[in-house]
């Protein structure tokens, strides 16, 4: 399916639309600079600096406490949480697999945020596949549109 301007239609609305725009420039720029086959916390550290570089607020290593049933189990740590709104997951594998998406989903459901995208840099070309969370409230900054997205997933 296509829009107007014959640019793929992968689902009825985007999520943070000009956040997602703005994180992707950020995550193709590093992948531009860097190149495929560092260590992912070079990629994470690059990113990091080029999301603030750009304006936008960006937090690492976020602690998230993990429950079940009601009690305190673990704690986890966020690769990079950017404006409080989405999850991002770094990777330097040859592809995702399931668990992969699976671990970003878990980490949505605990932080009840609502959109994730992994992002993997060892390839020649950067890989990127948007999660979303299903639990997650809707609200006035999903827009209808057009996606370019990697991912039937949205």
């Amino acid at each position: 399916m296509t829009n107007d301007a014959n640019r793929p239609v992968c689902g009825p609305c985007v999520v943070y639309p000009e956040l997602s725009y703005r994180i992707m420039a950020a995550v193709f720029e590093v992948h531009k600079t860097l190149g495929p086959g560092f260590l992912e916390s070079v990629y994470r550290k690059s990113l990091v600096e080029e999301l603030r570089r750009t304006g936008l607020r960006v937090e690492t290593e976020r602690p998230v406490s993990l429950a079940y049933k009601g009690r305190g189990v673990g704690q986890h740590r966020l690769d990079v949480v950017v404006e409080d709104q989405v999850v991002i997951e770094l990777k330097t594998c040859r592809a995702f697999c399931a668990a992969h998406r699976q671990q970003l989903m878990s980490y949505l459901r605990a932080t009840g945020l609502k959109l994730g995208i992994l992002v993997n840099f060892s390839g020649a070309r950067v890989v990127s596949e948007r999660i979303l969370n299903p639990r997650a409230p809707r609200d006035s900054s999903d827009s209808p549109g057009p996606t370019h997205s990697q991912s039937p997933r949205q």
